[in-house]
């Protein structure tokens, strides 16, 4: 179910729960005050079960991008899973990479986000800690609201969005153990 290309027009809020719909994948939204990071997250409450997420975009030294979507209390090693996925060292993506990629600016960084990769640019990497939750929480492409969806289905959703989500494990000693 991938998108006609129209760059001009991102995937917004409304679009992607009437996407969501048409997938058959239940979730709930709640409203809440704008956060732009996991720390500003913890004072806003947000009364849906699951995990929450963060999500880095970042870009290797020849351009590869990666969306990694973690676990909010992951430690993210970098360097490691830079090594594992056999790519250079990691920087986060400037803004207007964000938006021309992913049709989000900093703040609204979300797994839903995928969903306007129309070319396919980034790879999508899941935290491991992540998939032991029933359901996750993650921004509806904007940082007013959170979105609860079943694990299952938000794998689903990435999938039909034309990419295919490498699940794997985020923090150093479990990097270095599998490697």
């Amino acid at each position: 179910m991938q998108r006609k290309k129209n760059v001009d027009m991102p995937l917004n809020r409304d679009d992607l729960l009437i996407r969501l719909g048409e997938l058959d994948i239940k979730t709930t939204t709640v409203e809440h005050s704008a956060v732009f990071t996991v720390a500003e997250s913890q004072s806003v409450e947000i009364p849906l079960p699951g995990a929450h997420t963060k999500n880095l975009f970042l870009k290797d030294e020849r351009g590869t991008l990666v969306l990694v979507i973690a676990k909010s209390t992951t430690a993210v090693d970098l360097k490691a899973l830079a090594k594992r996925l056999g790519m250079g060292r990691f920087s986060f993506g400037k803004p207007s990479l964000l938006m021309s990629t992913l049709g989000v600016t900093p703040g609204s960084v979300t797994a839903f986000a995928v969903a306007n990769d129309i070319e396919g640019r980034v790879n999508v990497v899941i935290d491991e800690a992540l998939m032991v939750h029933d359901s996750v929480n993650c921004h509806p492409l904007e940082n007013t609201a959170t979105t609860n969806i079943a694990c299952e289905d938000l794998l689903r959703f990435i999938r039909s969005t034309g990419h295919e989500p490498s699940v794997m494990a985020l923090t150093a000693g479990d990097i270095a153990a599998r490697s």
